[in-house]
This record gives structure tokens, C-alpha cells and sequence, in this order.
């Protein structure tokens, strides 16, 4: 899945640190999970089974990263009479079938194709009879891929979305503010919906909470506007925002909000970030490393990347693996993304120490921040620290990895489980 796997193995140790990366990486296929979930025309959930042959019609609405993925392997299994899958602009639809309307839409900012996914979606949603079967198949985008904005204009939507992508704010902070900008997020796109359904959920956050997850369109939201007005002000972002949006937030402290109806809709997750951890842990030690875990990174990646330094052994031939999502407090107007730049942090913590290391991380979904890279890959070179320092002033990692060497390419991995790294000390 690393593209330039051969340029970038160019000693025994980089390959090494590739293998186990690539390990990771190929963990987070969707076929990996589903065959544990999705069978012949029925769907297990634990010790139940939901026997398909007892409906009329079987639809599949699929939106996220890993949506087309998805849906490849699902309509193998199961006699779908009709679909929908939403993915990113810029990528080659992985299925193929007249079945299937594909829609390519903006990521990260929600464009007017999002929108056109979202009213298309919620239609097919809303038009169920009760003898019908709705599957969803969601994994991390949807929230941008899918959009429906409530009251405010789809500019209006956008210019929010870029202010919080930039604050540093969690997952779980702007996934909150933008469920209640939505007419389908916080399980508003099944309120309405007349028959059964599914659906099985890619985690790509840390909490693992399927309110959060693409925004939680087909689960019961526990946040509140109060919530999201909150973390505006926390990010001082009160005066950025456009007006309207403001309104339409004060305006919902005063609105009894309608409850979605949960029952009807039973939502499961199907794989987390863990999932490639525990592969690369167990390819890191048959490659002969003491290895060790550190996860969820979480925080702002200056923050995460000490904690992760702390963890570097005294011993050679040891391993850190490590997962999760960290935050970046976007300040300058650089290139990059956050893998690159805890990458760079770490370089930066660990100058002119005696340690010789290898540093990497990536994201599984194959694109960092506004690059076309996936991460990157890099040994404590004699850098000189002052170069190091001005790169990370202007969030413009990705450049110092184009001059200096080791961006990884892999392109659209058509999956999304977070982040994945490693530091390996030799």
C-alpha cells in the first residue's frame, strides 16, 4: 500500500519500519472486519442475526472514507436492490455497479456535491416502506462528505468548518458544533425512518463514541446546544464565526429538540484504531524488537509528541507503536498535516540527543492535512534545529519533508482508522 515503499527502504532499518507501517496499514482494510459481520444475504450482531431474506428490498447507504470499500465487499454478500456511496473528490470509486449512484464530495470542507449526498441520502432514507431493510456502512469523513446545513448557507457551513479544523479543537468538540448546523447529524437522518435498519460503523475517533463517529447520523446525539456554544466561546471564535450561525445556535438553547428514535436503528462498531496496533505490534516483535504501545494520542501534537519521547527505551532494537489522532493548532499557512508535523516534533525534542532512531506516522486513510502524502518517515539527521523550529512556526512540515526526504505516498487507502506511528531506537 506504500507506493514508494523501495525509494524510501534504503537501509535494512527503514525496511523494517515500512514492513511493520505496512502492516498497519493493510489491517485497516474494511474485508478484514466485515466477514465477521456480513454473511449470505444476513448480518450477525454479537448473538443475534438479522436474516435479510424476511424483507422486500435491501438498500445500502454507505458515506465516509472507507464508504465504496465498504459496499464492494457488502454487495458480494448481499442481494442490495439499490445504494448510495459518498466518498472524496479526487478518488477512483472502488466499485463498480449500476446498482450503486456514487456521489464525490468535499473533504474537508463540505462542497454543493456534499449537500446534493445529503438531500439524496435523506430521500432514500425517508422513502422506505416497513418491509424494507436500510444497511448503513460508515466510517470517518461523513461529516463533511455529508451535508445538509440547518438554517445557515452551505458558505456559511464551510467558513465554520475551516475555523474549527484550525483551533485545535477535538473530534469530538467540532463533530458536536457541526450536529447542531445539520438537518441529519445527531441521528436526525433516521428520526423520520419507517423500517428497519443497521448500521455497521469504521471508528476514526478516539472515544470510539458512535455519536461522534461521521457525526452520528444514525445515532441518538447526548450533546446540546448549550454544548456547542460552550466550545465556540472555549476556542474564542464567537467573533469569527458568521452571524447566522451564532443565531441559529442561541436559537436552539430555546427549541425542545426532537429525540430520534434509536430502536429502529441498531449501530455497531466493526474496527478501531487497535486493530492495526495489535497487527504491527505483533510484526514489530517477529522482526526481533522489544516493542511497546503508547495509545490514544490525543492531544495537540507538541503535547503528544513528549509523551511519546518519554517512552523511548535505553535499550536498542526497541519499538514504540503508536495510534490515535492528535490536534494541531493550525498558526501559519504552511503545508502539512498532523502526521508530518508530530513527525518534525519529535525530531525537534529528540536534536542532539545520542539516540538513533527512526521516527514515523501516518494516517490510514492515506491523506494528511492539506498534502496528498500520507506521512512520514525519518531518522535524527544532523538537521540543524533552528531550520527545524521555523518549519513548525509556519504548520509547513510537508515542505521539510520535500527537501529533506521521507514523505510517504499511498494514495487514497479507500479505509480510515486514524493515525498509525512508530519509533523504532536501533
Amino acid at each position: 500500500m506504500i507506493r514508494n515503499f523501495n525509494l524510501l527502504a534504503n537501509t535494512k532499518m527503514k525496511k523494517k519500519a515500512l514492513q511493520i507501517l505496512e502492516a498497519g496499514l493493510t489491517a485497516a482494510e474494511p474485508k478484514n472486519f466485515l466477514k465477521s459481520f456480513v454473511g449470505k444475504n444476513h448480518i450477525r450482531l454479537g448473538k443475534n442475526r438479522i436474516f435479510l431474506s424476511n424483507y422486500g428490498k435491501i438498500f445500502v447507504v454507505a458515506y465516509g472514507k472507507a464508504s465504496d470499500s465498504m459496499a464492494e465487499y457488502v454487495s458480494k454478500k448481499i442481494n442490495v436492490s439499490q445504494g448510495i456511496v459518498v466518498i472524496p473528490k479526487h478518488t477512483k470509486s472502488s466499485i463498480v455497479s449500476k446498482k450503486f449512484k456514487i456521489f464525490y464530495s468535499g473533504h474537508p470542507l463540505p462542497d454543493k456535491e456534499s449537500v446534493r449526498a445529503g438531500k439524496a441520502v435523506r430521500e432514500l432514507v425517508n422513502n422506505r416502506s416497513k418491509r424494507d431493510f436500510v444497511l448503513f456502512l460508515v466510517s470517518g469523513g461523513g461529516s463533511s462528505l455529508l451535508a445538509l446545513p440547518d438554517k445557515i448557507t452551505l458558505s456559511e457551513k464551510k467558513h465554520a468548518t475551516k475555523l474549527l479544523l484550525q483551533c485545535g479543537a477535538t473530534i469530538d468538540e467540532f463533530n458536536c458544533v457541526r450536529k447542531h448546523l445539520s438537518m441529519i447529524k445527531g441521528g436526525k437522518l433516521v428520526q423520520n425512518m419507517n423500517c428497519d435498519g443497521c448500521a455497521l460503523v469504521m471508528s476514526d475517533v478516539v472515544s470510539n463514541d458512535l455519536s461522534v463517529i461521521s457525526s452520528g447520523c444514525t445515532y441518538n446525539d447526548n450533546t446540546t446546544f448549550s454544548d456547542a456554544i460552550k466550545i465556540i466561546t472555549k476556542y474564542s471564535l464567537r467573533k469569527k464565526l458568521p452571524k447566522k450561525v451564532i443565531t441559529h445556535l442561541k436559537r436552539g438553547l430555546n427549541t425542545k429538540t426532537m429525540q430520534p428514535n434509536r430502536l429502529t436503528i441498531k449501530n455497531k462498531i466493526i474496527a478501531t484504531n487497535h486493530d492495526c496496533l495489535d497487527v504491527m505490534v505483533l510484526k514489530s516483535r517477529r522482526l526481533g524488537f522489544t516493542t511497546k504501545v503508547y495509545s490514544p494520542i490525543k492531544h495537540d501534537v507538541s503535547v503528544s509528541a513528549k509523551k511519546i519521547v518519554r517512552m523511548i527505551s535505553e535499550k536498542k532494537n526497541s519499538c514504540i507503536i503508536f495510534g490515535g489522532e492528535p490536534t494541531v493548532q493550525v498558526k501559519g499557512n504552511g503545508k502539512g498535516g498532523r502526521n508530518q508535523e508530530l513527525v518534525l516534533q519529535i525530531l525537534k525534542l529528540i536534536h542532539g540527543s545520542d539516540h538513533r532512531v527512526l521516527v514515523s506516522s501516518i494516517s490510514t486513510d492515506g491523506i494528511d492535512g492539506n498534502t496528498t502524502c500520507a506521512g512520514a518517515l525519518s531518522g535524527n539527521n544532523s538537521y540543524n534545529l533552528q531550520k527545524i523550529s521555523s518549519y513548525l512556526e509556519n504548520n509547513d512540515s510537508y515542505s521539510f519533508f520535500k527537501k529533506y526526504g521521507g514523505l510517504i505516498k499511498t494514495g487514497s487507502t479507500h479505509t480510515n482508522l486514524m493515525d498509525i506511528g512508530l519509533i523504532i531506537k536501533y
